[in-house]
């Protein structure tokens, strides 16, 4: 039976177009929660000590991400913010997510690149007409991931479609994630391939749908 034309491209974000290899992390999930203590505390409801909203943001991501990946539920920055926010006493009807993801201020962790192949390769499929997507498991809503792939360079390869499994609500390889994809591109699972490095939720999961795909190894990584 012929193959069908390729007509998209989807990748993983994360260690697959991005490397998180050098990354700088042990204080940016701090500093940032500090943005969104100070903004609660000094425009919405006095809060405890700031340990205190740390400690327990850190135990509810724990929580969601064991439940996600039990359960393929994704984890929401946003949900798990206001939880804690709530859990310090907080009235849910004064937190405003837009405002608290705003003072967040995500951004470019320190350390972290694009990998060289990856800006060697998207303009050769621009070039060749395929379309392309980012299909992530993230907790971060898309609209915060955009501003990395803005700053690296990356956003306006990714025009016809971005998707976080925050905004979805299904990490991969649950099969919800990736026919939004599909969706998304208007394209059928045999006229795309799926690019990740993991060979569960990217391999497994885009072979399902009955997607072509192909493992991202880093070569330093083997």
């Amino acid at each position: 039976m012929a193959q069908a034309t390729l007509k998209a491209i989807l990748f993983d974000m994360d260690d697959t177009l991005i490397d998180w290899s050098q990354r700088e992390w042990n204080t940016y999930r701090q500093d940032h929660l500090e943005l969104v203590y100070n903004y609660v505390n000094a425009d919405v409801h006095p809060l405890a000590a700031p340990d205190d909203f740390y400690e327990t943001v850190s135990q509810l991501f724990n929580e969601a991400w064991t439940a996600g990946y039990q359960g393929s539920r994704a984890p929401h920055v946003g949900s798990i913010i206001a939880q804690a926010l709530q859990n310090m006493g907080v009235p849910a009807d004064r937190i405003d997510h837009d405002a608290m993801l705003k003072a967040y201020n995500w951004g470019p962790v320190k350390g972290v690149v694009v990998f060289p192949d990856v800006l060697e390769v998207l303009p050769i499929i621009s070039a060749a007409n395929i379309k392309t997507a980012i299909v992530t498991n993230s907790a971060q809503p898309m609209w915060m991931r955009d501003i990395e792939l803005r700053a690296y360079g990356l956003l306006d390869h990714f025009i016809d479609c971005r998707l976080s499994a925050a905004d979805v609500g299904y990490l991969k390889p649950h099969r919800a994630i990736f026919e939004a994809a599909l969706n998304c591109l208007n394209v059928q699972p045999d006229e795309a391939i799926f690019v990740g490095d993991n060979p569960e939720a990217d391999i497994a999961g885009a072979q399902s749908m009955g997607m072509r795909a192909v493992l991202r190894i880093i070569p330093s990584r083997k």
